[in-house]
């Protein structure tokens, strides 16, 4: 669970990444995987450009294909 600032803080970055899309920002995003056979999970960091960001599906796409759910994201560096 993210605190109210880290989601303020988390929402900014993707409203700037949103504004300069086209420039392909340079990103890395530790994410949250759940288990799906027992509770729990583990953390990953992955780095890449950012594609797109779909706010509909929520859902953060890298040029290398990958695909991140924006509320598994714990954190994210520019």
């Amino acid at each position: 669970e993210l605190s109210e600032y880290e989601i303020e803080e988390l929402n900014a970055k993707l409203k700037f990444i949103q504004e300069h899309i086209k420039e392909r920002p340079e990103v890395t995003i530790t994410y949250f995987q759940p288990d799906e056979r027992k509770e729990g999970g583990a953390y990953f960091s992955i780095s890449g450009k950012v594609r797109r960001i779909d706010e509909v599906n929520k859902i953060i796409v890298l040029e290398d294909e990958s695909v991140l759910a924006i509320n598994s994201i714990v954190k994210l560096s520019l």
